[in-house]
């Protein structure tokens, strides 16, 4: 495949052929041969890799009740979206949180719903709700509060499965750009790899590929021993950590530094990183792979959710990179936006000083797969993943909207045109 007049790492007027092997072959002007692509001047990239996303829970959401604070105010309007379908049918809604409508526990769902079997997950995607005939027709019983903490696998064949769209999924994201995902669920069921085939984007699969997912909770934290100790039982592979609190993070700082850091360490969110934190973090080198634009998002709930001392910690960019710390982001879509360029605007406009300039928002989710914090860059012999823009790179990151994207290539093949 040749592609004609792109701006390829700021020069513009370059022509890109792609080799039979689906690698970049030669880049250069005036190359001989006819064009398969007008790229009429505009960027070419590589393509954008979602360092961490849950594919499953995407694919699921297609087929839910979107209930989130966008979405959603007051027990009326919450009523109202649990009563659609028809009577008996399962409901599956995602997204919620309290500032929706309170506390939520089977008796608040009855008395919303009382006919037919209800679940909602929670915004954060580790707690359940079910109401009384929910709860009956898993078989659990008519007994406990309905509220299942990461019960995840327990609910597993209990539940009506929904329709898992995945195609869809790969279609939407191909559009974006985006020609690789981080599958970042900590205990992929068997046979995710061979379901997830179907996509067109490049795959990294947690549990299966290196790294390896570890959550931790603050009701069940390990010490750091232990912790080292599970650490050290899964070397040489690297591990990816999950820390959304203060007392996560220092946990898993003090693991590595027992354990010892291999190549490919993560941390996963480090939503909250205490400024003195910065350095061990640095001394590790350990990647940490962020939301930055959470804090944008969520940013009237965490004005009450989140404790006072810690706002000032969330989800750290600008100091961070200035530290020399490895930086990329992640979607964490469902949970998230699913566009990374909303999330690359966010981290180049966010106002509490933790703003990094837009061509390191860009670079957030250029990294390699396995490397998340090491930007690729279009080069002869590197594979034809390829994000084609419909201007030049300035003009896109003046907006950061989705709308400049043309088309995606992975090893040269069009997903997205």
């Amino acid at each position: 495949m040749l592609i004609r007049d792109v701006e390829v790492e700021g020069r513009a007027g370059l022509d890109v052929r792609v080799g039979a092997d689906g690698r970049i072959a030669e880049v250069g002007r005036g190359l001989a041969g006819r064009a398969e692509v007008d790229g009429g001047g505009g960027a070419l990239l590589p393509g954008l890799h979602d360092h961490h996303v849950h594919l499953t829970a995407q694919a699921a959401e297609l087929a839910s009740v979107r209930v989130d604070p966008a979405e959603v105010r007051g027990l009326d309007e919450l009523a109202a979206a649990l009563r659609r379908g028809g009577p008996g049918e399962w409901v599956r809604a995602v997204g919620y949180h309290e500032s929706v409508a309170g506390e939520l526990d089977r008796w608040a769902l009855d008395a919303l719903v009382p006919d037919r079997p209800v679940r909602v997950q929670h915004r954060s995607g580790a707690m359940w709700f079910l109401n009384g005939a929910a709860l009956r027709a898993a078989g659990l019983g008519d007994e406990g509060d309905g509220r299942l903490w990461r019960q995840d696998g327990r609910l597993r064949g209990r539940i009506p499965p929904v329709p898992l769209d995945f195609e869809r999924i790969g279609r939407r994201a191909a559009r974006l750009g985006v020609t690789g995902f981080t599958n970042a669920d900590p205990h992929p069921p068997p046979g995710l790899e061979r379901t997830l085939s179907v996509l067109p984007q490049r795959l990294l699969v947690m549990g299966f590929d290196s790294p390896t997912k570890l959550v931790l909770d603050d009701l069940t934290l390990p010490t750091p021993d232990d912790l080292a100790a599970t650490v050290s039982g899964v070397r040489p592979r690297a591990v990816a950590v999950h820390c959304v609190t203060r007392v996560q993070l220092l946990v898993t700082l003090l693991a590595l530094e027992q354990a010892g850091p291999v190549e490919g360490d993560r941390i996963e969110h480090g939503s909250v990183i205490p400024a003195q934190a910065i350095d061990r973090i640095r001394h590790l080198r350990v990647t940490v792979v962020t939301q930055p634009h959470f804090p944008m998002e969520r940013g009237r709930e965490y004005a009450t959710d989140v404790d006072a001392d810690d706002r000032a910690h969330l989800y750290r960019c600008r100091s961070l990179a200035d530290a020399g710390v490895p930086l990329a982001a992640g979607t964490d879509a469902p949970y998230g936006t699913h566009d990374p360029w909303a999330v690359m605007r966010a981290a180049a406009t966010r106002d509490d000083g933790e703003r990094i300039s837009p061509r390191q928002a860009l670079d957030l989710f250029l990294g390699a797969p396995e490397q998340p914090a090491r930007a690729r860059r279009l080069r002869v012999g590197a594979a034809a993943d390829l994000c084609l823009l419909r201007v030049p790179l300035a003009e896109a990151l003046d907006t950061f909207s989705a709308d400049v994207v043309r088309a995606a290539y992975v090893g040269g093949r069009a997903i997205s045109r």
